[in-house]
């Protein structure tokens, strides 16, 4: 999950709408139930914050990689 997250991110250049699809991704490998109710969310409020159509809050975001058990890194841009 975590390195499918990262390829994801790097590949987006930027587009969250393109990152919120691949945690959606990740979520309904999992069981998207559950993740909604790990996170704290409804189900269906996951399925829209994840379809890729609209980037999701980013409270949303780091309570999806909570439940998805991953965490969020940040590292210096390469020059």
């Amino acid at each position: 999950m975590a390195a499918y997250l990262e390829a994801c991110i790097e590949e987006a250049n930027g587009d969250a709408t393109f990152v919120a699809k691949a945690l959606g991704d990740i979520a309904r490998a999992k069981g998207m139930a559950q993740v909604a109710r790990d996170a704290g969310l409804s189900r269906e409020s996951l399925y829209k914050a994840l379809s890729g159509d609209r980037s999701p809050g980013f409270d949303t975001i780091l309570k999806v990689v909570d439940a998805l058990g991953l965490k969020l890194h940040a590292r210096a841009a390469r020059a």
